[in-house]
Formats: C-alpha cells, sequence, structure tokens
C-alpha cells in the first residue's frame, strides 16, 4: 500500500508531501491542475523513462520518493533474491534525476537498475489511464485477461519451454536442409576438388623433401666436384702425400718421444683424434661421392610434382601442403556430410516432430484452461455490466484455433453488444466510450481478487458516464477497495469523489516563484464545498451544497 508520496521539483510542482490512506481514496482538481503532473511521477517511481524537461525550472536536480507498507502481501522472495534490504512495514523507492540528463533509481536506500525498479513496481502498483481502454484492441490484453482468471500460469511456463525448444528443432531443420541443398548444388565441383587434391598425394612435409632433392639433383655436377676435391686434399691419391698420412705421421713422431719429453703425450693423443676424426670424414666423403649420381627422370618427376604442388596452391590460395591437405580434409567432411545428411536430416526431423506433438499437447492443457476460464470470465463480465447500466449487454469470450505461437494455439476475441438486437462484434468495433470505460472497469474488478497488487489508480475511467452509472462505478471500486487493497481515483465526478474514504484535491497556485501546483487533503467541510463546486461550477449554490451534503450522506 503506498503510504507516503514526497516529489520535489518536479514540472510545476515544486514541494508535496502528501500522505495515503488504505481502502477507497479519490482525487479531484480542475482539469491542468495538476493531477496528471503527480501521475507522472509516480509513473517515473514505476521505471518510466525520465526526460530532463520534467525539471523544475531554476532546479538541477528533482527527487519523486515513496514509502510503501507491504505487510499484508508476499513479496519478501523479490527483496532476498535481488540482494536487497527487506522492511515490510517501510519499503522506500526514490528517483533522482539531475539535468544532465542522468537518472538514479533507489530501494530501501540501495542503487538499483531501472529494470529492477519496473520489476518491483508492476508488483506495487497498477495504473489504469485512459489510453489503457485501448488495450482492449490488443489480443495480447484479452489473453492476459484470460490467463489470469485461468490461472494456468505454470501451463504457461511449461508450454513456453517446449515452444522454445520446438522452434529451435524448427530452426535446425531449416538449416540443415538449407545446407544440404547448397551442398547438393556444390556436390559436382567438390567431388572434382576432391578428387584433384587426393591424385596429388599429398603428404606433411612433402614440399620441403621435394625441393630439397630437386635443389640436390640440379646441382650434381657442383657437388659431385666439390666432394672429389675434399677427397683429395684428404687423401692426396695422386701425390702419395695425404693429409691423413701427414697428421698420422705427424702424432707417431711426437709419441716416439713422450719418455723424453712427456709434455707433448696430451699433443700426441690430439692429433691421433684428429686422424681418426678426419679419416670417418674421408669415408663419408667417399660414400657421398658413390651416391651422387645425376637422374634426369627422377627430376622430371620432382619437378613435375612441384609444378602441380605450386599450381594446386595458387589456386586454392594457399602457401603450403599442410594447408591444401586442410582443404582436402574439409572437402572430405563436406562429402561425408551430403552422404550422410539424409540420416541427419530425418533424425532432425523425428526431434522436431517429438517436440511438435509435445507442444501441441501443452497447448491443447492451455485451451482447455482458458475455454473454462472464457465462460467464468463471459458469466462475471454480463453480472457487472447489468449492474453498471447495461441491461440488455452480451458478452462473450470466443477462443478460436490458430497456428502454433508463442502465446500457444489460441485466437481470442472480446465480443460485446449493448442490447439483443445487435450482433455481438468485437468489443472497439460496437461500444461507445462510457461503455468500454465501464468493461474496462469490470474487467479491473475481476482480475484485481486474482492480481495481487496493493495498490490500483484508476484515471478517469469513468469518463463518458454519468448520474447512477458513477455511482454503480464508485460502488465497484469500494468494493475493489475492501481485500486489503488500496484503489485510488482521479475523477471529475462528484458522485464517484463523494465514495471516497479520503479525498484530496490538486489546484494550482501563484508565488512569488511563479505557478505551482499543489496536492491536500481535505477536511470535512472542504470536501462538502469542492463537492458542491464539482456539481454547480465556480458558483456554488446552496442547493449544491446541500445536494453535496446528500451524497456525503452528512444530515
Amino acid at each position: 500500500m503506498l503510504k507516503q508520496l514526497y516529489i520535489k521539483n518536479f514540472t510545476l510542482i515544486d514541494t508535496l508531501d502528501i500522505h495515503f490512506n488504505s481502502g477507497f481514496s479519490v482525487i479531484t482538481g480542475e482539469t491542468g491542475a495538476g493531477k496528471s503532473i503527480i501521475l507522472g511521477a509516480i509513473n517515473l517511481l514505476l521505471g518510466q523513462r525520465a526526460d530532463v524537461k520534467s525539471i523544475k525550472t531554476g532546479s538541477t536536480k528533482c527527487v519523486i520518493e515513496a514509502h510503501f507498507d507491504l505487510s499484508k502481501y508476499n513479496l519478501k522472495n523479490f527483496f532476498t533474491d535481488n540482494g536487497l534490504d527487506f522492511d515490510e512495514q517501510d519499503c522506500i523507492v526514490r528517483r533522482e534525476i539531475n539535468t544532465s540528463g542522468k537518472s538514479r533509481a533507489f530501494i530501501n536506500d540501495m542503487p538499483v537498475p531501472l529494470t529492477m525498479l519496473r520489476e518491483l513496481g508492476r508488483q506495487l502498483i497498477d495504473i489504469h489511464s485512459q489510453h489503457q481502454n485501448l488495450l482492449l484492441n490488443e489480443e495480447v490484453f484479452q489473453l492476459s485477461v484470460i490467463d489470469i482468471i485461468a490461472q494456468d500460469k505454470q501451463l504457461i511456463t511449461a508450454y513456453t519451454g517446449t515452444y522454445k525448444a520446438y522452434k529451435a528443432a524448427r530452426d535446425a531443420v531449416g538449416k540443415m536442409k538449407a545446407e544440404i541443398e547448397e551442398n547438393r548444388r556444390n556436390e559436382d565441383y567438390l567431388r572434382f576438388q576432391f578428387s584433384e587434391l587426393s591424385g596429388a598425394d599429398l603428404k606433411e612435409g612433402m614440399q620441403e623433401e621435394l625441393e630439397k632433392e630437386s635443389d640436390k639433383l640440379s646441382h650434381t655436377e657442383e657437388i659431385k666436384e666439390a666432394l672429389f676435391s675434399a677427397d683429395r686434399l684428404l687423401n692426396a691419391a695422386d701425390t702419395g702425400n695425404s693429409t691423413l698420412d701427414n697428421i698420422k705421421d705427424a702424432s707417431r713422431s711426437l709419441e716416439n718421444i713422450t719418455k723424453i719429453f712427456p709434455d707433448v703425450s696430451q699433443t700426441s693423443e690430439r692429433l691421433y683424434s684428429c686422424f681418426i676424426e678426419l679419416q670417418d670424414i674421408s669415408q663419408d666423403i667417399s660414400q657421398q661421392i658413390d651416391g651422387i649420381d645425376f637422374d634426369p627422370e627422377r627430376l622430371d618427376s620432382i619437378s613435375s610434382q612441384l609444378d602441380k604442388i605450386y599450381s594446386l596452391e595458387k589456386k586454392y590460395h594457399v602457401n603450403t601442403v599442410e594447408e591444401l591437405i586442410s582443404i582436402l580434409k574439409d572437402i572430405e567432411e563436406k562429402l561425408d556430410s551430403i552422404d550422410e545428411s539424409g540420416n541427419n536430416l530425418e533424425e532432425l526431423e523425428k526431434a522436431e516432430q517429438q517436440k511438435l506433438e509435445e507442444c501441441q499437447r501443452q497447448a491443447k492443457l492451455l485451451t482447455e484452461a482458458r475455454t473454462k476460464a472464457a465462460k467464468v470470465i463471459e458469466q462475471e463480465m454480463k453480472q457487472r455490466l447489468v449492474a453498471l447500466g447495461i441491461p440488455k449487454v452480451r458478452f462473450a469470450v470466443k477462443v478460436e484455433p490458430k497456428e502454433l505461437s508463442h502465446t500457444g494455439a489460441d485466437h481470442v476475441n472480446f465480443l460485446f453488444s449493448a442490447n439483443t438486437s445487435t450482433t455481438m462484434q468485437p468489443i472497439n468495433q460496437v461500444a461507445s466510450g462510457g461503455e468500454i470505460a465501464r468493461v474496462m472497469l469490470a474487467l479491473k474488478a475481476m482480475i484485481s481478487g486474482a492480481v495481487n497488487r496493493p495498490t490500483i489508480i484508476f484515471d478517469e475511467i469513468d469518463t463518458g458516464v454519468s448520474g447512477k452509472i458513477a455511482e454503480k462505478m464508485a460502488d465497484i471500486m469500494v468494493e475493489m477497495a475492501m481485500n486489503d487493497r488500496q484503489v485510488i481515483s482521479i475523477t471529475h465526478l462528484p458522485q464517484i469523489a463523494s465514495k471516497g474514504q479520503t479525498h484530496y484535491k490538486v489546484y494550482k497556485e501563484e508565488t512569488d516563484n511563479g505557478t505551482v501546483s499543489i496536492m491536500k487533503e481535505l477536511t470535512a467541510d472542504e470536501r462538502v464545498r469542492e463537492i458542491a463546486q464539482m456539481l454547480s461550477g465556480s458558483e456554488i449554490s446552496e442547493a449544491a451544497m446541500h445536494n453535496a451534503r446528500e451524497l456525503l450522506n452528512i444530515k
């Protein structure tokens, strides 16, 4: 329940600090006095988008703060789940907007994102303004009314999850079909590419090995000449004075004097080691000479292989055999996918069908619950609308099948006729403004018991009605306010204003700082004069005062 509203520097409001009571309250005031400003401030508290133009001229910041009593409503889990302090006797919601455009929101003095403020706001206050009568045109609103009465939240949650799974399965089938179609269009080319690349018998490191062998065969004479030269220098076969023999003889000469000159022992050993190493090198060179033969056929074969590799690399815009192998693997996977696509698609279609059948089953449960609720709505709406001055009313909730969607498989339409001589048609096509206002009030009254919101605010829901009908509408609002619910009505009708347990007036006043809007709770005497003025206009007659006392049951 809204206990207190504090507004500072908001449009025409300098400072407003007003306390609210439980039960049914009314707010009156002349057009343009500032009632919509107060409603705008409350909307900001509920998370509506902020506008710096709302800040009072000459001020740098506006503040709107409300205190709520939540002791009779089960909202503790919201605070616990969001890590917020919870005081059921005094929940404080605050919104601050400065001229730079920055907006800040607080719940119990803890800064919160605007989305969290909106989520809490939806559970605290339901504001019904005149433009919301247009919701009667929307199937989403009509369906929400049925779901509230059906109390089918669990069914909706289950269906929504299944529908998302079905939609994902359906999308997977569509994607697979598109891929199959695309791959089949490219299949001949893919098979050509596979044949071309697999025919090259590509192996990792192949290019480097072939290029190395090609260099070797292309320079056979040069290599052989260098090897022969090294062999001659080591062995000196043509002169008989080889490097190896000289090193061996030098080692022996030093070895012969080691007994008399031990200092050369180590040098002799090192020379001999050099001899052994060079002898081994000489043997390697001899073997390499034997292994070097010019093979023109092998060179041609290697050149042909390399030309093919270079051509493939250029064609596929890569630089290495490894990249060509990767492309080959990718093509092979695509071809395997084409070959297996029939089986894969069949599995996906089977999964889609299973999800569809489950979705249809849950949609049927929703339809059954909604159909039952529709009958309840029809009965109750007829009773309420008869009481609201439409004695010949006919009201029907038409639930028809439609294709599966995120809301189920039901197309809903509210049909209305104010008399027995005309055919029932969609309510927005045949109902007058006053009739729509009464229908909306009847709907709100009907669903208020199912939606446990502490506060309901009606902004001129009485548009298009007067007299006894207005009185009946007031009685409904009084009834709504009985079950631990606070109902506030902004009204121009004295019949509704007189029913309020608490009466507030909004008016303008000229001050040194310009025009400001003021809201105050009226005393008993002030209330008589306010209702008398609503009855007779600016000139209050004694008859109007008398009528006002009668409306207020004051003797």
